[in-house]
C-alpha cells in the first residue's frame, strides 16, 4: 500500500491525502496498518532528497531510468532502516519480497545489498548531512532565502522535518475541553495536542463540540472582528474550518466553493458541529451574491507550501511554473471579493503559502492598481499577543518555525483590506 501510494505521488502526481481515499484496498487494512502505510509514504515524501542521496552513495552505479520501481522500493527500505526504528531484517525483506511481487526480480539482489549496506552504514550517512537542504527542492529554497534570509529560510526547512501536532478549534470552554483532551491552551486559543492516534475516537468529536484546525489557519477569521449577526461570505470555503468559526461566533454565513463534492464534506462537518451556513457550489470568481456582504473573507487557492509539515508531498508536486496561474486565480478572487462587499465593509484574504507572489504581492498590486481599498494592519491582540506574526506592512504572517518551544505551525499569510 505504501508504495502504490508513493507511486500515485511520485509518478502521477497525486495529493497524497486524494491517493489514499483512492485506493481500493486501503480501507481493508487494519487501522494500525492504514496508520502505518500512511506513516511510511509520508515519511519517505517528508526525507526524500536525505533518502535518495543516502541510496545513490550505497549503489555502485546509477540505476537506469526504466528501474524507477526499484528506487521506489529502496526508498521505503531506507525509510524504516534511517528514520522509523523498523529493525533490519525485517525491512530488508519485505523490501526483497515487494521487489519479486512486482515484477523487480532481476533487481532483488541489489534490492538485498544496498539495504543491507544501509542498515550497516546509513544512520552515520544521515547524521552527517544537511537535513535541511536536502529534503528542500531548489526553487522553494532559493525563494525563501531571497524573502525571509537564509537563516530563517534554515528554520523553516528544519520544521517541516517533524509530522505537524493535532490543532483543535473548539466550539466553546477551551480549558475544559483541553482537560478532557490532554491538549495545551496555545495562545490564539486553539487546542493542541501530539501527532497520532484516530481523531474520531477523541472525547467532544461525536457530539460536535469541536473540529480539527491548524492554529496558524485559525487566526485570518480573527481579522474580521465582530461577525455576530453580520453577513459574511467565505470564499472557497471548503472543508469548512473558518465557515465553522464565522457560524459558531453568530455570522450569517454563505460558504461559495466550486466543488460539490468538497462542499458536501463541509455541509457533513457543519452538520456534526450543529452549525449552520448557506452553501453556494459555484465559481467565487464569477458568482455575485444579491445582497452586498459586510465582511468577505478569501482564502484562496494556492500552491500550499504553508502546509508542507502536515502535507510533505506538496514540495514534490508543487513547481514554480504554477505560481502564474494562481496568482491568476488570486487576483479574481480579490477583484471578486471588493465586488460583493459594502462600500465600508471588511475583506481579508489568506492563503497558506509561503510565496511572497501568492500573499503580499497580491495585495500590493490590487491597491497599486488603484482598487478601492486600503489596507488594516493587524492588532497583536488579534493574534494572541505574538507580535511576531505580524510583518512590517501590518499583515499576519505565519511561519513553520514560529512556536518552536510549542510544536511550530503552518505557513499563513493574511491581510485584511476595507472597501473605500
Amino acid at each position: 500500500m505504501a508504495l502504490d501510494l508513493l507511486e500515485a505521488v511520485l509518478r502521477r502526481g497525486r495529493p497524497l491525502d486524494d491517493a489514499i481515499p483512492g485506493h481500493p484496498g486501503f480501507a481493508d487494512l487494519e487501522v494500525r496498518d492504514r496508520a502505518f502505510a500512511r506513516l511510511l509514504a509520508a515519511t519517505t515524501l517528508r526525507r526524500l532528497g536525505q533518502i535518495d542521496a543516502v541510496i545513490d552513495a550505497a549503489l555502485e552505479r546509477p540505476l537506469p531510468g526504466k528501474a524507477q520501481g526499484v528506487r521506489d522500493i529502496l526508498r521505503l527500505g531506507a525509510v524504516q532502516l534511517l528514520f522509523l526504528d523498523t529493525p533490519p531484517h525485517a525491512a530488508v525483506a519485505t523490501a526483497v519480497d515487494l521487489a519479486q511481487a512486482r515484477k523487480h526480480g532481476p533487481h532483488k539482489k541489489l534490492v538485498n545489498a544496498v539495504l543491507r549496506r544501509l542498515g550497516r552504514q546509513g544512520r552515520a550517512l544521515a547524521e552527517a548531512q544537511d537535513a535541511a537542504r536536502l529534503n528542500t527542492p531548489d526553487w522553494l529554497w532559493e525563494a525563501w532565502v531571497k524573502a525571509y534570509g537564509e537563516p530563517t529560510c534554515r528554520r523553516i526547512a528544519e520544521a517541516h522535518l517533524s509530522e505537524a501536532p493535532l490543532d483543535i478549534t473548539v466550539k466553546e470552554d477551551a480549558a475544559g475541553w483541553a482537560k478532557k483532551l490532554d491538549a495545551r491552551i496555545l495562545p490564539a486559543g486553539s487546542l493542541r495536542r501530539p501527532p497520532g492516534g484516530t481523531v474520531t475516537d477523541l472525547p467532544g468529536f461525536g457530539e460536535g463540540a469541536w473540529w480539527v484546525q491548524d492554529a496558524a489557519a485559525a487566526l485570518p477569521v480573527n481579522l474580521l472582528g465582530g461577525v455576530s449577526g453580520r453577513r459574511v461570505i467565505d470564499l472557497c470555503a471548503a472543508p469548512g474550518g473558518k465557515t465553522a468559526q464565522l457560524a459558531n461566533r453568530g455570522a450569517f454565513v454563505t460558504a461559495v466553493d466550486r466543488s460539490e463534492k468538497r462542499l458536501a464534506r463541509l455541509s457533513e462537518n457543519l452538520g456534526r458541529l450543529s452549525l449552520t451556513a448557506e452553501l453556494i457550489a459555484a465559481d467565487a470568481a464569477t458568482w455575485r451574491p444579491s445582497q452586498l456582504a459586510d465582511m468577505v473573507l478569501v482564502d484562496a487557492p494556492c500552491s500550499a507550501t504553508g502546509t508542507i509539515r502536515r502535507h510533505p508531498d506538496v514540495a514534490r508536486l508543487k513547481k514554480p511554473d504554477d505560481m502564474a496561474k494562481l496568482t491568476g486565480v488570486q487576483d479574481r478572487l480579490l477583484t471578486a471579493a471588493l465586488e460583493m462587499t459594502a462600500p465600508g465593509g471588511t475583506i481579508v484574504y489568506c492563503s497558506c503559502s509561503l510565496q511572497p507572489q501568492e500573499g503580499p504581492e497580491r495585495i500590493e498590486s490590487l491597491i497599486g492598481a488603484g482598487g478601492v481599498a486600503t489596507r488594516e494592519p493587524v492588532k497583536p491582540t488579534e493574534v494572541g499577543g505574538m507580535k511576531e506574526l505580524i510583518s512590517a506592512e501590518g499583515d499576519l504572517r505565519t511561519l513553520p518555525c514560529h512556536l518552536p518551544e510549542q510544536g511550530a505551525m503552518d505557513g499563513f499569510y493574511a491581510a485584511r483590506l476595507i472597501k473605500t
